[in-house]
């Protein structure tokens, strides 16, 4: 049960995104490519062979006659995201649950407009793009490695929920509870702080 419970404990997992992208202008970066990441991630999946008919789901026949939108592995990782995201904190989940689905779908239109062959070299080139930039964002800006060496699932699930929730925050001043930003800032706060020390630790061993 405290594995569960773990698992859905947004202010954990927030802190722990967070910690690593603490820099202005990496948090800038991030909300740029994250997003688009994810659409051309499922870019890339729309090839994937489907699972069945999407017709038989209930979606309209217009859709589905030039197979569209594919029920493949693409269209799972959307739900698992979505349903995810909704588990954490229903009011900004179901929005990201929705900028999933709307990847989903405007990824699979765009792979059946290109074609398999350029939609497989344009979600490539966009996938080396933003993530060369991110590589940059921490670099040059964070100084601090990305989280994905740490743990690479739990980086990959809460990037984009993490840009969504700053800069719903950051816009609309939207807290998923009473003192939510408070605590987590407190958490980031004192990772990065042990973070420091122990890298000043090993520089001072190094010299």
């Amino acid at each position: 049960m405290s594995r569960m419970m773990g698992l859905f404990d947004l202010e954990k997992h927030f802190a722990f995104y967070g910690a690593y992208h603490s820099n202005p202008i990496n948090i800038i970066i991030h909300i740029i490519f994250v997003w688009p990441i994810v659409f051309t991630a499922l870019l890339l999946l729309h090839s994937a062979t489907p699972i069945c008919d999407p017709s038989l789901l209930g979606f309209p026949q217009s859709l589905t006659l030039d197979g569209v939108l594919r029920l493949n592995v693409g269209f799972i990782v959307t739900v698992v995201y979505a349903l995810f995201y909704i588990c954490l904190d229903k009011k900004s989940g179901f929005v990201a649950a929705l900028m999933c689905f709307s990847c989903w779908v405007g990824s699979s239109f765009l792979a059946a407009r290109l074609g398999p062959s350029l939609a497989f070299k344009v979600g490539l080139a966009s996938q080396l793009l933003c993530w060369t930039g991110q590589f940059l964002g921490h670099g040059l800006f964070e100084k601090r490695a990305p989280a994905l060496l740490d743990n690479l699932v739990q980086a990959f699930l809460m990037a984009p929920f993490f840009v969504l929730l700053e800069v719903l925050q950051s816009v609309f001043g939207y807290e998923p509870y009473p003192g939510f930003q408070a605590r987590v800032n407190a958490k980031v706060e004192s990772d990065i702080k042990e973070y420091r020390e122990k890298k000043q630790i090993k520089k001072n061993k190094i010299t």
